[in-house]
């Protein structure tokens, strides 16, 4: 019977259908009234054979059995006689048109001068260790430049503000207007509509029809983006995508990428969501029926309100939400985690009664900023591949996908997590549809995966003098996957805006933001049951910083009201309630449907009865091993778990498993060896986490300079985050020196301060905080923790802390060789004085910090970095003991030091070299004043021991290129890394076989007066060229940071004053060199820094200037077989006179090329001056002011710096 005749017995019903549209299958859920059970059907997302629409082909399979009528697939779906009739979806549409790049053609329409800022991005690269730099392209394929600008009439850090003056000229000043958020706009140019309408027919004539529109500072003044939509409709662009819009939100690039992803996608969204309502008689519009989508954020939205924005994370948001409702239960508020292991990827989230969101998040590269739940997802999943690495279990990022799929898929892909469980008898062929093979008809192959595991496991024992079963490495992988997965579980911490929700729905929550008087770290305080914010503030204080301080007061900076709406009445299906109320019964291995053998850790192989779930009554236990099936799960319980079968849900206990069992005092497991790494790694990360949340400065909350690390009871690095290059080998040096000096002196509750060179130093701005961790009696230091930032400014002869004209070390700034910060649990508040503001300011010409606010607040950030060090490491001790996690501290400095011997025993064999007496690899590059730097690495074959012999470099300079011993070390252990090319922790093992010679008082030792501050950010580059030159791994890079330091204020020379002010610093990207087989990256930090550029918004919101210009500097690239990537220009105009300080290299020497390949372009720093000729008329001029300058740049003046290409790989061919 055809669906347009529906029977008298279907009118009237109502009926509710649930759709998750994943990649790879689809889930529909048929909720009808009246019926008992729900209808559940689950297909492929793609198979053109059958049907066009898996989610049609759902909701026609339930129609049908939920009216026992046909409903022909080659008729639209006929819904009218249903009384009720409602659809949610939640998809990967967007995201699957983002992973294959099969969006919308979109054009961008943004400010002059800033046609590649959203190409540059923040100027990060993704992989800190890849020579070969690979980022995501962007989205959109043309840009338009719009002749407009306008900007922030006065600055946050102006210390002479004057409201009440702009207050007067808002009514006086036609150019002055009043922003959406309170700043007060200067337009500087006015928007051209004609040659707006121009540049946008242009457009529409070569075929576009979406744009993106993304002007600075349109997120306060919209008037030129709303023109540009207008005159975009009026040519008839349908899709006109506005950041001011979409995003009202500060940070011009992170609002203009989420722009274009919006403009890319929402067309792709509105055709599917077209072609979906197609499937239907009625479109989905008459009274009776509604049809919503999810939303990234956790709600629901109609379909005609659906946009490529909010949908990304459509489909992970609807697995948030589903557990929320089905796991937690309010009346024991537990905290409950989801867990969604897919085929590539694992998503993890919390949910503690509230829905929490993030702001940014990134997916298939491109960063979206919009609301979003907090879904971390790690890439370890059922196709993730299974590697053997230097003594290591790794598991992925690599996956083997669907096609060819894991080894037992039949079609000859690797070892993978499903292979590790198919193997293991986890998984049952008998239970799967024979769908595998090229010809798709076959079963799981069980027995390639028996064979590959073994051939792995005799390598793993050849190699390890080890005896490991082909099931122990099975099982040891699966470990180490699930210590991966743990990761993100480990870090998930517990914002649904109702709208149009009656009053009875809506619950509020009331925060006070709130800070000690003379700080700026804020804490966030829902208010407790007591109602006492004070002492909740005492107690969050304490555990997030490690001390309080009495007496200090405590101020409110904000007042946040949350609201959350109810949307609908729906009672808990939590199994909480039901798991206290029910009475079980066990069930016997009599009562099994199946019996199989599966190996597990402790038992080895063992029968396991297998029951289906369909079968078991709730109230069903069921002690482990045993395995639990349907047609759409297995479940393993384990020997020592049980299940608890509930009306809804299984519930699985399983006891804490001890992992205090060593297997002897020596003993080292490689799959806990593996475990370990991930988790020293963890913690180092979650240091720096809670750095940056807790930091207010630019440069640490915004640029991300800084780093943590934790290290040995004796000082030596363990474990660090991956952050910040050259502080890698750097921090153990001043770590050591204040165990050596200060060890001894030392107490529970003490941190302490050091920047010094000669304690381990690499420049002054760079302030290290170590934390001692103590064992549990208070006797013995067990570890060390530390966390070193960049503060922009701690004195000295200039603002910024980086004079370029710098020749002893006291003119950069504030220095000391240690002092204890905290002192048995007590901030020094006037020790920091002094060290900040008194002792900088007692040297000639100099000054105390301008900042001093600011450097006390991140100097308290770095303290609660390392407190949350701490609780993680006493965590870990308890978890395992001590001697268990000191064996595996040691153990993987051990695996890398054998990473680095095993490369250059290769490397020596690969040259011919049987022994040490093979010639050297040798390499020599010069500053830019000519200095050079000289080294011959020797590397003794049996061994794979090394010399770094670093003689013949250059005598130090009487300047501030001087780079402390502690950098070359930094930039070594970082090249080695890179050469290596897989992932190994970076510890002190690494350096292990490396000698590095250096004599003294050279520009790589210098003496402890001499200037320091460039040699950190620059020199630095330079070594790493020299080292990457020596092995012929690829061509030079920029080799430079580009510096440009600017500010006001200070202890003025001559009467002494003190006149508030601020200084500030960023460092600019530049190209990066091309290698065999690829070109080099253009416009991003290389090497030993990857600190991001300062979006333009808040540049010129907190400081006087106007970013001119921010775009490639095309053609700045060696030429070559594979050309270098190109530099940037960067265009600052200020608006008051400040004292400016540029800093740079490769402005003389270009950046090499290798292997025949052409030279990168030098830099070019410009300066436009203002001066006033014989005729009285003033006019620009443009001088060249070499690599280093100190200016006193006057209001309208600007500074243009042309940072260096990379170098290209071989020689030049023709391309054609």
């Amino acid at each position: 019977m055809s669906p347009h005749h529906v029977d008298l017995e279907v009118d009237g019903l109502k009926i509710k259908i649930a759709i998750d549209r994943g990649g790879t299958f689809t889930d529909c859920l048929g909720i009808v009234e009246g019926r008992e059970d729900d209808i559940v059907v689950k297909l492929l997302s793609q198979d053109p054979q059958n049907y066009e629409d898996a989610p049609i082909e759902g909701i026609r399979r339930i129609l049908e059995q939920a009216t026992g009528k046909p409903y022909p697939r080659d008729e639209k779906l006929n819904i009218s006689g249903f009384s009720e009739f409602s659809i949610r979806m939640g998809t990967t549409v967007a995201t699957n048109a983002l992973l294959e790049r099969k969006g919308e053609r979109v054009a961008l329409v943004i400010t002059k001068g800033f046609a590649d800022s959203l190409r540059i991005g923040n100027q990060s690269r993704p992989d800190l260790f890849a020579l070969k730099i690979v980022r995501p392209d962007v989205l959109y394929q043309d840009v338009v430049e719009i002749d407009e600008r306008v900007t922030i009439e006065d600055y946050q850090q102006n210390p002479f503000r004057d409201d009440d003056k702009i207050a007067a000229a808002l009514e006086t000043d036609p150019d002055l207007v009043k922003g959406l958020s309170g700043e007060v706009i200067r337009i500087l140019k006015k928007i051209d509509e004609d040659q707006v309408r121009e540049d946008l027919q242009r457009l529409y004539d070569q075929g576009y029809r979406s744009i993106a529109v993304c002007l600075v500072h349109s997120y306060t003044f919209q008037d030129h983006e709303l023109a540009i939509q207008r005159i975009a409709r009026e040519i008839g662009f349908p899709q006109v995508s506005l950041s001011s819009q979409l995003l009202p939100m500060i940070k011009m690039t992170s609002r203009g990428i989420s722009c274009t992803a919006d403009a890319y996608l929402t067309p792709v969204i509105k055709r599917y969501v077209e072609g979906f309502r197609e499937g239907f008689s009625d479109g989905l519009q008459s009274e009776n029926s509604r049809c919503e989508f999810m939303q990234s954020d956790g709600g629901l939205v109609s379909y005609d309100k659906f946009s490529g924005l909010r949908a990304i994370l459509s489909g992970p948001a609807g697995g948030v939400v589903g557990h929320a409702r089905t796991s937690f239960d309010p009346a024991d508020p537990t905290p409950v985690i989801g867990f969604d292991m897919g085929g590539t990827s694992t998503d993890v989230s919390r949910y503690d009664g509230k829905l929490e969101h993030v702001f940014e998040n990134t997916t298939a590269g491109v960063t979206i900023v919009a609301p979003q739940l907090d879904i971390n997802t790690v890439a370890a999943g059922g196709g993730s591949i299974l590697f053997w690495r230097h003594g290591l279990f790794v598991v992925g990022p690599d996956s083997a996908g669907a096609h060819p799929g894991p080894a037992c898929y039949r079609k000859g892909g690797p070892l993978t997590i499903t292979d590790a469980n198919l193997f293991l008898g986890r998984l049952l062929p008998e239970y799967f549809p024979k769908i595998f093979g090229p010809n798709e008809n076959e079963a799981l192959d069980v027995e390639i995966t028996r064979k590959k595991f073994a051939e792995l496991a005799r390598q793993i024992n050849e190699e390890t003098g080890q005896n490991k079963s082909a099931e122990d490495v099975a099982l040891g992988f699966i470990d180490v996957a699930n210590e991966s997965m743990a990761k993100p579980i480990r870090k998930v911490t517990a914002q649904l805006i109702g709208d149009g929700i009656p009053p009875d729905r809506i619950d509020y929550e009331v925060y006070l933001n709130l800070r000690y008087k003379g700080t700026d770290n804020l804490l966030m305080i829902l208010e407790p049951a007591s109602g006492d914010f004070t002492s909740e503030f005492l107690t969050q204080h304490k555990r997030e910083f490690g001390f309080n301080k009495p007496g200090r007061p405590i101020l409110c900076e904000d007042i946040r009201v949350r609201g959350i709406g109810k949307s609908l009445s729906i009672p808990t299906e939590a199994p909480q309630a039901e798991l206290k109320s029910i009475a079980t019964t066990a069930i016997s291995t009599d009562r099994q449907d199946d019996e199989t053998i599966v190996y597990f850790a402790n038992g080895g192989h063992l029968k396991t009865p297998v029951f289906f779930l369909g079968s078991l009554t709730a109230g069903s236990k069921i002690a482990g091993p045993a395995m639990i099936i349907d047609a759409t799960q297995t479940i393993v319980v384990e020997p020592s778990a049980t299940a608890t079968i509930l009306s809804k849900h299984v519930v699985l206990h399983v006891p804490s498993a001890s992992n205090k069992d060593s297997e002897g005092a020596d003993a080292i497991d490689p799959i806990r060896l593996s475990i370990f790494g991930h988790r020293f790694m963890s913690i180092a990360e979650q240091m720096g986490r809670t750095f940056q949340k807790t930091s207010v400065s630019t440069n640490i909350k915004e640029r991300l300079d800084f780093s943590c690390a934790l290290f040995s009871p004796d000082g030596k690095l363990v474990a660090n985050a991956p952050h910040v290059p050259v502080h890698l080998g750097s921090m153990e040096y001043a770590v050591r020196y204040q165990h050596e000096t200060m060890g001894p002196s030392l107490k529970p509750g003490d941190v302490i301060c050091s920047n010094h060179p000669l304690a381990g130093g690499t420049h002054l701005p760079d302030i290290t905080i170590i934390t001692p961790i103590w064992d549990d009696a208070g006797k013995e230091i067990i570890f060390y923790v530390a966390s070193r930032g960049h503060h922009a400014e701690i004195g000295g002869t200039h603002p910024g802390s980086m004079p370029s004209d710098s020749k002893m070390l006291y003119e950069e700034g504030a220095q000391t060789m240690g002092f204890k910060i905290v002192s048995n649990g007590v901030f020094d508040e006037e020790r920091v004085r002094q060290f900040l503001v008194d002792e900088p300011a007692s040297y000639p010409h100099c000054s105390g910090t301008r900042t001093y606010n600011d450097n006390v607040s991140d100097l308290i950030a770095a303290i609660s970095a390392n407190q949350k060090g701490a609780s993680l490491i006493a965590a870990l001790v308890d978890e395992y003991t001590l001697p268990e996690v000191h064996k595996y501290m040691r153990g993987i400095a051990s695996t890398s030091e054998t990473a680095v011997r095993h490369y250059l025993k290769t490397l020596a064999a690969s040259r011919g070299g049987p022994s040490s007496s093979g010639a050297p690899l040798t390499f020599t590059d010069h500053m830019d004043d000519g200095t050079p730097i000289t080294l011959a690495i020797t590397i003794d074959a049996a061994t794979g021991s090394a010399l770094f012999d670093f003689t013949g470099t250059g005598r130090e300079t009487f300047n501030c290129l001087n780079a402390p011993i502690a950098i070359a070390h930094s930039a070594i252990i970082y090249a080695l890394r890179c050469l290596i090319g897989v992932s190994i922790p970076l510890n002190q093992g690494c350096l292990a076989p490396i000698t590095v010679r250096i004599p003294e008082h050279t520009l790589l030792n210098p003496s402890a007066a001499a200037a320091v501050c460039a040699g950190n950010p620059i020199t630095s580059q330079r070594i790493t060229d020299v080292v990457l030159g020596a092995f012929a791994a690829c061509a030079a890079s920029q080799g430079c940071c580009n510096i440009l330091s600017f500010g006001t204020g200070g202890r003025d020379p001559v009467t002494g004053e003190v006149i508030p002010g601020f200084g500030v610093g960023e460092t600019i990207c530049g190209g990066s060199g091309a290698g065999p087989g690829w070109v080099g990256e253009s416009g991003v930090h290389v090497h030993m820094t990857n600190t991001r550029i300062t979006d333009p918004e808040v540049l010129e919101l907190r400081y006087p200037v106007v970013l001119r210009q921010f775009a490639l500097r095309r053609g700045s690239g060696g030429k070559g077989e594979w050309d270098g990537g190109d530099g940037v220009v960067r265009e600052m105009e200020f608006r008051m006179r400040v004292s400016a300080s540029m800093l740079s290299e490769r402005r003389v020497f270009r950046p090499y090329g290798m292997a025949g390949g052409g030279a990168g372009e030098a830099g070019l720093n410009l300066y436009v001056r203002k001066e006033k000729g014989p005729d009285g008329v003033v006019r620009e001029r443009i001088v060249n002011i070499g690599g280093k300058m100190e200016l006193d740049v006057q209001p309208g003046e600007r500074i243009i710096i042309h940072t260096p290409g990379g170098g290209a790989w071989g020689a030049a061919v023709d391309k054609e």
